[in-house]
């Protein structure tokens, strides 16, 4: 099978280890890990840093792909660069699609209180995450995984199915295309401030979950007095003084900070504040008490 690759090495040196061959391989990021290795496998002049894929649909197209594939590839796949492949173009997205299409899955399957997520081999088209389903694998998401381990923990299973549908449709037996439904679609873009600046008249589980899906970047922030913190791990608690309205903070009599929710309250266990020269400081739940108590 003769591969034009898109996106991070990784998969593409995985599938040259799988015995095809990658003609090409556009990469996403600059000094993306395993680059070197890429280029020392499949040649330097095949391997294309940050490329213009619409530029260079023609001269990929000279080296006669069977199928283009995408692995983590952060834009949009033209149409000019699909079509060069006989066989057409898909990718892995980090969701079970139709849910969480877009950018950031790992935030709003967290944010969500989704039980359950996977990733999605799919056929690419000119709209995010739309294409056809070839495969899916389920995993259940762990109550204490924030994003950044929501993401890590996707790394297998996404190679897995990706490694897997390439391999049938190098054998001559694709799997079936399954359109996807219309009912279950939810967007996942980018959190804006909006998005991340926590609520306190929400639910206590809520504003864990906010924390989380957040963590540990761009975080979660809040004005606590006159100070903005960015907050990445965060516990709900029925321990709290009644008296406290939604949203003030105060410390416990055993040293934890703590902030009134709707319901109940939060400890806050570890953010990061901004200094004026735009230097971030990690705080530990004994330095976060600290502040509050000032």
């Amino acid at each position: 099978m003769r591969i034009a690759f898109v996106g991070l090495p990784l998969g593409a040196l995985l599938l040259h280890a799988d015995g095809h061959e990658v003609v090409w391989a556009g990469i996403c990021r600059r000094q993306a890990a395993g680059t070197r290795r890429l280029r020392r496998a499949i040649g330097r002049d095949n391997v294309s840093v940050l490329p213009d894929l619409e530029r260079l649909a023609a001269s990929v197209a000279e080296r006669a792909p069977d199928l283009i594939v995408s692995w983590f590839w952060t834009r949009k796949v033209p149409a000019s660069f699909r079509r060069i492949a006989a066989l057409g173009a898909l990718g892995v997205h980090p969701s079970l699609l139709p849910r969480h299409r877009g950018p950031d899955p790992f935030f709003w399957a967290i944010d969500a209180g989704d039980a359950v997520t996977g990733v999605t081999a799919h056929e690419l088209e000119d709209e995010y995450d739309t294409g056809a389903i070839l495969a899916q694998r389920e995993l259940a998401i762990g109550p204490a995984w924030n994003a950044w381990t929501l993401a890590k923990k996707l790394d297998r299973p996404s190679l897995q199915v990706l490694r897997e549908t390439v391999l049938a449709f190098a054998r001559g037996a694709p799997p079936a295309r399954k359109k996807q439904p219309t009912s279950g679609v939810t967007l996942a873009p980018q959190p804006t401030d909006d998005d991340l600046e926590i609520r306190w008249t929400a639910d206590a589980d809520a504003i864990v979950r906010r924390v989380r899906a957040a963590s540990p970047w761009p975080g979660a922030f809040t004005a606590l007095g006159d100070i903005t913190m960015t907050l990445t791990a965060v516990r709900a608690t029925q321990t709290y003084p009644r008296a406290l309205e939604p949203g003030e903070a105060t410390v416990r009599a055993d040293g934890m900070a703590i902030v009134r929710t709707r319901d109940a309250a939060v400890e806050l266990l570890a953010g990061r504040v901004e200094a004026e020269d735009g230097v971030e400081t990690d705080l530990d739940a004994t330095a976060i008490a600290a502040l509050v108590a000032r």
